[in-house]
């Protein structure tokens, strides 16, 4: 009788079919790890607010900081262009008595008589003078003879009748006007006419050259 019939079969040697879900598994999980979280931590967030909060006070305190700095430079600026104004008014009424001393001496002596032409030259002398050194320094005299009334100016005194000349024309000046740079020092006191045609539109403006 042949014993080997009746022995149970061997048992088949494992395989490492059941080991390739476990590499498999293994493989992903150390994929998965090796990859970034998209999720943010609240701190995460708490300290991206701070940041932005932080920028955002930065960029306010240079803008201001810039805001200051232009602010001194301008008023440096004006203090160096208009720092004489108080002195040139003290100086403007030694400019009105050499006008007025010019204007007293009458026209026929200009012609006859050598001491009073020769006095006339050396006061027109020292107010050509004046009036250069004030220029030097940005004060010059406002034309005002033949310009349109301008009321930032010109002060009115009195209203001359003459139709020869459009209504609100300067046609007296009784004190002259002075700006200093960009600023009126001293309005002119003149008189203007009335009675004539309207100023047109187009007209020529006030002139401040002097």
């Amino acid at each position: 009788m042949n014993q080997d019939n009746n022995q149970t079969p061997a048992t088949p040697p494992a395989t490492d079919a059941a080991e390739v879900p476990l590499a498999a598994a293994g493989d992903e999980a150390s994929h998965q790890a090796v990859e970034p979280s998209p999720t943010v931590t609240p701190r995460e967030a708490e300290l991206e607010a701070e940041l932005a909060r932080l920028k955002d006070q930065l960029l306010r305190a240079m803008a201001e900081t810039e805001n200051v700095r232009r602010r001194l430079e301008q008023q440096a600026e004006d203090r160096g262009k208009y720092a004489m104004s108080s002195f040139a008014k003290d100086m403007l009424p030694v400019a009105d008595n050499l006008r007025r001393a010019l204007d007293s001496i009458p026209a026929e002596s200009l012609g006859s008589d050598a001491l009073a032409q020769k006095l006339a030259e050396g006061v027109e002398l020292t107010e050509r003078s004046l009036l250069s050194a004030l220029e030097r320094h940005g004060i010059k005299r406002v034309l005002a003879l033949g310009k349109r009334f301008d009321p930032h100016l010109h002060q009115a005194m009195m209203e001359v009748e003459d139709p020869s000349q459009p209504a609100g024309t300067v046609v007296l000046e009784m004190q002259a006007g002075y700006t200093i740079h960009d600023r009126l020092l001293r309005e002119a006191m003149v008189g203007v006419s009335k009675g004539g045609p309207k100023p047109q539109p187009g007209d020529a403006g006030v002139d401040t050259t002097a």
